[in-house]
């Protein structure tokens, strides 16, 4: 429990099972893979060498077939699964058959689905997976920070990696913290709130399909979305995102599969339901989200848009607001 983030409980396994120049295979960041997963410019890529499955193009799932081929003609020494910016259920039990047919080790990084597992709402890797690794906040709702997890005979070097391999003392409110996040998980209501987080992504994705958005994939089986912004109303994702900030929408600019545009413009958005789930947004508030956001990226930049987006944001805002005895 002591890795500071996720990225750093990622480079904690790296450093404990691989030597620099081992072969790697991860998820391509261009088809929603993690930097941590091999990004050339990032600690993974420079220091191993990083191979990348991704997506079918017609599909935009993962094309599990061309997983196997890569792993059949590289052999890499290990495999990461898992996902930054992926709407569909990952096939754990798959990717680990074909990993371990060619003696790969294989690990997960489960940091943006880890609670949507824990209630049972996406499938576990924890059967098949040799390593699974996770951040405490996204869909856990616990503090910034990140947990290893691993068969027993990977642990002491994977220990020994993290301290004092890569970090000096441990932040204990923050172990704490992770703590109370993991008994919160235990307890029947996280389910309920899991259960919502799909609910809501779905009643999401209906309203943005209704008003004529293209979303990756076609859909979402878990918490996020991504949305094709530039095919969906010719605008950047740079572009969108500030516009969405303007209304008090946040939202993050993202790369889309095949992507024709520079990774710091973007042609998509990702968003998701987890957070506003917890103030306790419902089905008809997401709709209502999704029609926003389509209202304010179709139309001219106008001061009459942008505030009457505003106002319909500040409404549904207001009838959920978490602390009645703060004054704004």
């Amino acid at each position: 429990v002591q890795p500071h983030s996720g990225a750093q409980a990622n480079t904690a396994v790296y450093f404990a099972l691989l030597q620099p120049g081992d072969k790697v295979l991860g998820m391509s960041l261009n088809d929603g893979g993690h930097l941590t997963h091999g990004h050339p410019l990032n600690y993974s890529g420079k220091t191993y060498e990083f191979h990348a499955y991704g997506v079918d193009k017609e599909t935009e799932r993962i094309d599990y077939d061309e997983y196997k081929r890569l792993c059949e003609e590289i052999k890499p020494k290990l495999v990461v699964a898992g996902a930054s910016a992926y709407a569909r259920t990952i096939d754990f039990k798959f990717m680990a058959e074909v990993a371990h047919s060619v003696g790969a080790i294989f690990m997960v990084d489960m940091a943006h689905i880890a609670g949507l597992v824990a209630a049972g709402d996406h499938p576990s890797p924890f059967p098949y997976a040799d390593i699974v690794t996770t951040t405490t906040h996204k869909t856990l709702r616990g503090p910034r920070g990140g947990v290893i997890m691993c068969k027993e005979k990977y642990a002491k070097d994977i220990d020994r990696a993290v301290f004092p391999g890569m970090q000096g003392g441990p932040l204990m409110h923050i172990i704490a913290a992770k703590a109370a996040c993991f008994y919160e998980a235990l307890q029947p209501e996280f389910k309920e709130y899991s259960h919502q987080i799909i609910k809501n992504a779905k009643a999401l994705e209906e309203s943005l399909k209704e008003e004529g958005f293209r979303l990756v994939t076609g859909g979402t089986d878990n918490h996020l979305l991504l949305i094709d912004v530039k095919s969906s109303c010719g605008i950047t994702g740079k572009k969108a995102q500030r516009l969405l900030d303007e209304i008090n929408i946040t939202a993050n600019k993202n790369a889309i599969p095949f992507d024709t545009e520079k990774p710091f413009k973007a042609s998509g958005i990702r968003v998701g339901t987890p957070a506003m789930t917890t103030k306790g947004f419902k089905e008809e508030d997401f709709r209502e989200v999704g029609k926003i956001i389509a209202y304010r990226l179709k139309n001219e930049e106008t001061d009459e848009v942008k505030n009457e987006c505003l106002a319909r944001v500040k409404k549904l805002t207001d009838k959920v607001t978490m602390y009645d005895d703060i004054k704004y």
